[in-house]
């Protein structure tokens, strides 16, 4: 970028004067007020600016916790932050998290099978054991394995093993009633998997 030889005269000479006191250079440079007063500035020429900038402070006269203060909430921009999952007023009033109408309502009937949420966020929920009513086909597929409808992840996974391993085709020597019942023990097992019991 080229600049004519009296452009910078002409910048000059339309500055404000330098506000340091005694100075009567043109003031081309900007120097923050300070605290408080954001959008300030003082003019000032090169010289000045350079000294007032090595005894400029923004925190002079603050405490050092206000200073830490500031600094820790500088990292999310000064704006309020709450810890993940509480609810400082729900906390004062337990039934206030339970008893929840129109679309909050939706939250308490959340299934958290993994406890993502913790048990604050539905605390009707039992996460040791399963509540869920199973359906007709769910039903059919615990009785090919020979489970009951309270059965855990565990117990389907450990009789689907055995059931695997007593009817394959390679232990039956080639039998196809074995072939036929390992074959449904498997859909089974399928079924149970898709629908979230194990």
């Amino acid at each position: 970028m080229r600049i004519r030889p009296g452009a910078k005269a002409e910048v000059k000479s339309h500055a404000p004067q330098c506000q340091w006191d005694g100075c009567n250079e043109p003031g081309t440079h900007k120097a923050p007020v300070g605290r408080m007063k954001e959008g300030e500035y003082f003019r000032f020429c090169i010289d000045h600016v350079r000294e007032y900038n090595k005894g400029y402070n923004y925190f002079s006269g603050l405490r050092d916790n206000d200073i830490a203060r500031f600094q820790k909430e500088a990292l999310t921009g000064h704006r309020p932050t709450w810890q993940m999952g509480v609810n400082a007023s729900a906390r004062s009033q337990p039934e206030f998290a339970t008893k929840r109408s129109g679309r909050a309502g939706y939250y308490n009937r959340i299934r958290d099978p993994f406890n993502l949420f913790g048990s604050q966020a539905n605390p009707n929920q039992q996460t040791a054991t399963r509540q869920r009513k199973a359906r007709p086909l769910e039903a059919k597929a615990l009785e090919t394995l020979g489970l009951a409808a309270n059965a855990t992840s565990e117990d389907i996974k450990a009789r689907y093993k055995q059931l695997v391993k007593q009817h394959h085709p390679d232990a039956n020597g080639g039998n196809r009633d074995s072939e036929d019942r390992f074959r449904d023990v498997i859909q089974a097992y399928r079924l149970l998997k898709q629908s979230g019991f194990c």
